[in-house]
């Protein structure tokens, strides 16, 4: 009789389980704010760099961008060697510093969104727009040389991938990785003496640190 009860209450438990979990909907996506803005910093081989991003989500997948940032960008062929009487390394053969100043416009689309969890939140990116090189001495001190800096006009644009983390509604962090290309139509920039480059660029790692209303 215990055995037949025992039976009983575990096929009745099974059921109601079974009916819990039918009539349980599904458990709904975060659904953060549209706006976004903050603070970029930038690492490359060039070195460190900065800018600022704005960011409008159209829905939960599209997203629109623009960013400026400021960086330094170097000659691939760029060697460095000890100076011992300074204590620094210096560039062989090296006539100016090159920075870039992009102004780019883009999309972003966030890739698995029903498989993953919204604390990280995978996405791909690409942006295009106006640039400004500019260049200054190598010869004279860093601050002092802007004195002499030289704008050149150009293109720029970045295909990437990155990935937004936490559950915060406010705040936003994220890290992305990005190749820029930047061409000057001009006859390019010369970095190294008697070396001009029509394009510059390369991988850029992003730490992007912002607020969402």
């Amino acid at each position: 009789m215990k055995a037949f009860i025992c039976i009983v209450f575990l096929a009745a438990s099974s059921l109601l389980c079974q009916q819990i979990g039918q009539l349980a909907p599904p458990k709904a996506g975060v659904i953060f704010p549209s706006n976004s803005a903050g603070v970029d910093i930038v690492m490359s081989e060039g070195g460190f760099g900065i800018g600022g991003f704005y960011r409008y989500a159209f829905q939960n997948n599209f997203t629109v961008s623009m960013d400026l940032s400021f960086s330094e960008a170097k000659d691939p062929n760029e060697e460095k060697l000890y100076n011992p009487y300074t204590g620094d390394f210096d560039a062989i053969n090296k006539k100016n510093r090159i920075f870039m100043l992009p102004l780019l416009f883009g999309v972003q689309y966030r890739l698995f969104s029903d498989d993953l969890t919204d604390n990280f939140r995978p996405y791909v990116c690409a942006s295009t727009g106006p640039t400004m090189v500019i260049t200054t001495p190598y010869s004279d001190e860093f601050f002092t040389s802007f004195k002499k800096a030289a704008p050149i006009y150009a293109l720029g644009s970045y295909i990437g991938f990155g990935a937004n983390v936490g559950l915060s509604k406010t705040s936003l962090a994220g890290i992305s990785v990005r190749y820029y290309i930047v061409h000057m139509f001009n006859g390019g920039v010369e970095g190294l003496y008697n070396r001009f480059q029509n394009d510059i660029g390369g991988v850029f790692i992003t730490l992007n640190i912002g607020t969402m209303f």
